[in-house]
């Protein structure tokens, strides 16, 4: 699947780089999806000896792929909240000189950049590049509810039902983007929906 490049946008929204290999004492990939392009991409036998990969495939087919890398620790699992305490004891058990690679859709990289941040993990031992799906982790701000893979503006949260305007402030803290009310003032007033980057 190719690179989507995001718009310019306000200053809260992630930029995100092209992975590249760093030296370092081990390296830690975690993707989803078509993030496993991006570990196929950057990955070397070197870096691979020191490797640990955490892939969460989500109906893709690289699960195989990166297995042939031959990394150090391989796991796969069905969905973030499946790997996360195992994200967790990753970051926790780091060693200094650990690199982070992390690909894949916006949710993964958000919930897996807080989660090292949190750790400990210095930025500049930290990479991400998007791959696949622009679909968004939503937060609504009247809820608190997330709502994960939110592909059209506006959208109804799945917590309490309210029509929410995509928005592009992004919490890290939260990982995940910001939607509001669009029709508070005037119910039932909800412009036609459409793809966020339509």
């Amino acid at each position: 699947m190719s690179k989507f490049t995001f718009p310019t946008s306000i200053r809260s929204r992630p930029v995100y780089g092209t992975l590249e290999e760093r030296d370092g004492s081990a390296h830690l990939l975690i993707a989803d999806a078509h993030g496993a392009e991006a570990i196929l991409d950057v990955a070397t036998p070197l870096m691979m000896e020191k490797a640990h990969i955490i892939y969460i495939p989500k109906g893709e087919a690289f699960e195989d792929k990166l297995r042939a890398l031959n990394p150090a620790s391989f796991y796969a699992g069905p969905t973030y909240a499946a790997a996360e305490a195992r994200i967790h004891k990753a970051f926790v058990d780091a060693k200094m000189g650990l690199q982070v690679y992390l690909t894949g859709t916006e949710g993964l990289i958000g919930q897996a950049q807080y989660a090292a941040m949190e750790a400990g993990i210095p930025h500049t031992a930290i990479q991400t590049e998007h791959r696949g799906s622009t679909a968004r982790r939503m937060q609504c701000v009247h809820c608190k509810g997330i709502t994960e893979d939110v592909e059209t503006d506006p959208f109804v949260c799945s917590h309490c039902g309210l029509n929410l305007f995509v928005r592009d402030h992004y919490s890290r803290r939260r990982a995940a983007y910001q939607g509001v009310c669009i029709d508070a003032e005037d119910p039932g007033n909800v412009p036609q929906a459409k793809g966020i980057y339509e």
